[in-house]
């Protein structure tokens, strides 16, 4: 099959979307299909022209298109698949800028309609597919996220007394609580992730790091605090997992099924609850290390890029 990815998020992004892309571009062979530069106005151009326009255009002749994340056409010659990594902007759309807002309530749900098959990273958001945008539950095929390439348990490792959290300064991220949880106990918070929006700053921010750095941080750390009010997967959990890091992550959500088990799970909204989260993980280390060790391998971008193939076929 001639399979085309649209790879556009890599301009965006270095973050979860980024590395799934990576993974696929990896172990599938794609006619790789991108528009425009960094920035917002690009990032609106590709809105208004790229998805809708754009896109369809470039791939007439192709037997599948792959749009990675919702943003795709409504309307599409060729077969058209659409992964869904999460619904917090219908969920939660106070916790973005009104642009996203406004284009994620008008578009998502007609590129869910357009799809041919839609891909959900977890069942969690495979029921929000289902709720928010109306689409049957027979559309939609789960196929997780994997971790892989420099998180692995043996490697270098950060130095210091430190918990760590990684994810964008974001609203939903919840790293305000994060913080509050690690001043509870007197220990350092290092926060890993690119400015995002919503006037979110944290104390002990480090910026994006390259994945050796992050490897060695999660490696050098107490554990991985990762309270995210909302998330559709939660890829930061089996890093962590991967590089023999405990994980305190937020109960009832995405991160609850895809830590199955191997994570202290704690309320997001109570930094308290954090906090013992926070000391119940160190006082389990070698505990949670194995089992998160034993989780993390039940993730590998083969299997994805498989099931995904897998799709593809269903959808031609």
């Amino acid at each position: 099959m001639r399979l085309g990815l649209d790879t556009s998020p890599l301009i965006q992004t270095q973050a979860g979307t980024a590395r799934y892309v990576r993974g696929l571009l990896a172990h599938n062979d794609y006619e790789r299909l991108s528009w425009g530069g960094a920035g917002r106005p690009a990032t609106l151009a590709r809105d208004l022209w790229w998805y809708p326009h754009g896109l369809p255009r470039r791939a007439r002749g192709l037997d599948v298109l792959h749009c990675p994340t919702f943003r795709g056409p409504v309307r599409s010659s060729v077969p058209v698949v659409v992964t869904v990594h999460d619904l917090a902007v219908l969920r939660h759309p106070g916790m973005f800028n009104q642009w996203t807002r406004n284009y994620s309530r008008f578009a998502v749900p007609r590129v869910a309609r357009a799809a041919r098959r839609l891909i959900a990273v977890s069942e969690f958001t495979r029921g929000e597919i289902v709720e928010l945008l109306g689409v049957p539950a027979e559309r939609i095929r789960v196929i997780p996220n994997a971790v892989g390439g420099a998180f692995v348990a043996d490697g270098p490792a950060e130095n210091g007394d430190y918990v760590l959290a990684v994810g964008t300064l974001e609203p939903r991220k919840n790293l305000g609580a994060a913080q509050q949880a690690a001043q509870r106990l007197g220990v350092e918070l290092r926060v890993v992730g690119a400015r995002g929006w919503g006037g979110v700053e944290v104390n002990g921010w480090l910026g994006r790091v390259s994945d050796e750095e992050l490897a060695a941080l999660y490696r050098g750390a107490r554990c991985l605090v990762y309270p995210s009010l909302y998330e559709g997967f939660g890829i930061p959990v089996i890093e962590a997992m991967a590089c023999g890091t405990p994980v305190v992550t937020s109960t009832g959500g995405a991160t609850e099924e895809v830590a199955g088990g191997a994570a202290v799970l704690v309320d997001p909204h109570d930094p308290a609850a954090i906090a013992a989260g926070i000391e119940q993980a160190s006082s389990r280390r070698n505990e949670l290390r194995a089992r998160g060790l034993e989780r993390a391998a039940q993730f590998s971008w083969e299997y994805v890029a498989a099931e995904t193939r897998t799709v593809y076929e269903e959808a031609a």
